[in-house]
């Protein structure tokens, strides 16, 4: 058996559907979830979607991009599907992560249907990448699906952790009071039922406002491309006029939360998402490789959802904060600001999420009180774990089907937990 990094030979599937594309019929799965009205019947092939032989074939339908059965191609593409902007590494050199790989493939795992080894449970749950730190060094790492570890990959709604870090920082820097109003810094937003909201309250994905993530132009061309329709995520920003309970009265996730706090990051600032994320993170942590970050057409960073990194970059943020945001002798984040996030003083959470060990979620960090770890989670399986007393992190990129999510959490919980009680002995 392989232990540590594995890097498959040719692990792509045969072609189902040739150069030409498949042909849509109005039935079935891949129909069901790939065709959008007003396109061309003709798809891609799911599994290699942009062959370089057929520069006339079909396109990636534009709003089911980021669903199965294109997810397992599309988050390793996104340059090719969005406009990007880079963030850059720096000219230093990367921060080393030092090797003392172990045979955690052959761990043996009791799940809700059954026992099997973590490989196996890898190579069932769609997984991308996989990388376990323990005591600051790779124990186990693991690509599949044609990942690599130079390539990027999309982290969905873990990039809201990335930003509540930043908030963080400049929080630290004076540049940021939490407790003043969205509109102090935005005053634009007067006009939209954000007023009278708090900058902490969307950290807590606290506001009150009505907004459906459905309907969000970063998973659908055809909201941007309405004649009458927002063009940006500000417009959008804008547009929301209406409000169902009390600022802070309650939890309830909404992506657009982040990107208003991005909008504040940028106003407080001066600089885009991408230059800052760069200047305060990327370079500072010693990243390997350059990120990047979806934009709008305005060039705003979709705070929400759009980062892509590395498998071994995001595990070099993880091990950020597990060493109390200290890069060396170089403090980073401010250690105040990691310490407040294990006191998890969200709002309530509805009782459907009170599941498991998640009580709470805190500065867009979800907050696991049981064991003292902290969560990270997007979309489609792209997740980070952090336990302190443990010296353990563990993280993990996906392409989930869209059914069954739940299950999948559970079971992701399942795996690490049993993998940080073999390397920790506890």
């Amino acid at each position: 058996m392989t232990i540590g990094r594995h890097l498959p030979g040719n692990d792509r599937l045969a072609a189902v559907g040739g150069a030409a594309g498949i042909q849509s019929t109005g039935k079935g799965t891949l129909s069901e979830q790939a065709h959008v009205a007003g396109e061309s019947n003709l798809l891609p092939d799911p599994l290699n979607p942009r062959d370089p032989c057929n520069p006339g074939g079909p396109f990636v339908p534009g709003d089911t991009w980021h669903t199965p059965p294109w997810s397992r191609w599309t988050y390793q593409h996104i340059s090719e599907m969005r406009l990007t902007a880079q963030i850059w590494r720096g000219p230093g050199p990367a921060y080393p992560l030092l090797e003392s790989p172990r045979p955690l493939g052959d761990i043996v795992v009791k799940f809700d249907d059954g026992a099997r080894s973590v490989d196996d449970y890898l190579a069932r749950s769609f997984t991308d990448g996989f990388l376990v730190l323990h005591r600051g060094r790779i124990v186990f790492e693991r690509y599949l699906n044609g990942f690599r570890p130079h390539k990027q990959h999309l982290l969905m709604s873990t990039t809201k952790s990335f930003i509540g870090i930043l908030v963080g920082i400049l929080v630290d820097k004076g540049l940021l009071d939490l407790q003043k109003l969205v509109t102090h810094y935005l005053p634009e937003l007067e006009v939209t039922a954000y007023k009278g909201a708090t900058v902490q309250h969307l950290l807590d994905m606290a506001s009150g406002v009505v907004y459906d993530d459905d309907y969000d132009p970063f998973w659908k061309d055809s909201v941007l491309s309405q004649p009458r329709g927002p063009r940006t995520m500000w417009e959008l920003a804008l547009s929301l006029k209406e409000a169902e309970r009390p600022h802070g009265a309650l939890f309830k996730y909404k992506s657009m939360d982040t990107d208003v706090v991005g909008f504040i990051l940028q106003r407080v600032s001066g600089m885009y998402l991408a230059d800052l994320i760069s200047q305060e993170l990327w370079v500072p942590m010693g990243a390997e490789q350059d990120a990047y970050i979806t934009v709008d057409k305005s060039g705003f960073g979709l705070a929400e959802g759009g980062l892509c990194v590395t498998l071994r970059d995001l595990g070099r943020f993880a091990l950020l904060v597990l060493d109390q945001g200290a890069r060396g002798r170089h403090q980073i984040i401010p250690p105040a600001w990691i310490d407040e996030l294990w006191k998890g003083r969200g709002a309530p959470l509805e009782s459907a999420l009170r599941r498991g060990t998640i009580r709470s979620y805190h500065n867009f960090w979800w907050i696991d009180r049981d064991n003292r770890a902290l969560w990270t989670s997007g979309w489609g399986g792209q997740i980070s774990y952090v336990e302190p007393d443990a010296e353990f992190a563990a993280v993990k990129l996906s392409h989930w089907p869209g059914d069954n999510g739940e299950q999948y959490q559970f079971d992701l919980r399942t795996a690490v937990l049993a993998i940080r009680s073999a390397v920790s002995g506890s």
